[in-house]
């Protein structure tokens, strides 16, 4: 199964884009007639059939389509701030991709190593991840956001702080909180775990602290996992 990305797909037909098209034709080496299937990201699932396999402007015509294929029974958004090292980041949104997840904000912390990230860039590792595990939703990116910010947001679900420091009392391990079918938010701080101060902040607008086990974690194995066992739980 080829699958490509085409958040403006138009009906009946729709010619891809030029770079889709090389791809298509001259490394895939597809041709008129061939099927391949592409995705909007929200969910649908296009079946197609070549009509003009031209290197440039490939023209496909949608002869089938799902809709809500292989929907999440959850919905998970992960707060994580950014690393140093970018590669780490991209890492992450690869992975939670593949295992499944909604949304991401790239957090900006008392403690951030990194305070921007290349938006577009990350955006494309996203995209690339839902074409390689044939996704047919494609997770939101949002723009760097203050923690302060988001841990004031209103959210319809359960929230959740993952951090480090004993002088908050007991955390609860995530997978014993976890409900099957529900919308969470999880935050993961950077390196240096959250401030007192942001922590507070965070307990004091409705998260609850967790732990994610009892090994120490770098920020994107934290956010991984944190994704990993929200997967799990909605699978058992």
């Amino acid at each position: 199964m080829q699958l490509f990305y085409a958040p403006e797909i138009t009906l009946p037909r729709y010619t891809l884009s030029e770079e889709e098209s090389k791809h298509c034709i001259r490394v895939l080496r597809m041709g008129c007639g061939d099927e391949l299937h592409i995705t909007d990201g929200r969910g649908t699932m296009y079946r197609c059939k070549i009509v003009d396999d031209n290197v440039k402007r490939c023209m496909v015509e949608v002869i089938d389509q799902q809709n809500e294929f292989e929907k999440l029974p959850y919905e998970l958004t992960i707060g994580v701030a950014p690393t140093k090292n970018i590669d780490r980041l991209e890492w992450f949104l690869e992975k939670a991709t593949e295992v499944g997840i909604s949304a991401v904000y790239p957090l900006l912390c008392e403690h951030s190593e990194r305070k921007e990230i290349k938006h577009d860039r990350e955006e494309r590792v996203i995209t690339s991840a839902v074409k390689q595990s044939l996704k047919a939703y494609h997770p939101t990116l949002h723009p760097m956001t203050p923690f302060r910010q988001l841990a004031a947001m209103p959210f319809d679900g359960d929230k959740y702080i993952a951090h480090c420091n004993s002088e908050f009392g007991e955390r609860e391990y995530l997978g014993r909180l976890i409900k099957k079918g529900g919308n969470t938010l999880i935050l993961i701080g950077p390196e240096g775990d959250f401030s007192p101060e942001e922590i507070n902040f965070a307990l004091q607008n409705g998260f609850k602290a967790i732990s994610l086990g009892k090994e120490r974690l770098r920020t994107e194995t934290a956010a991984l996992v944190a994704t990993v066992v929200t997967a799990t739980i909605n699978k058992m």
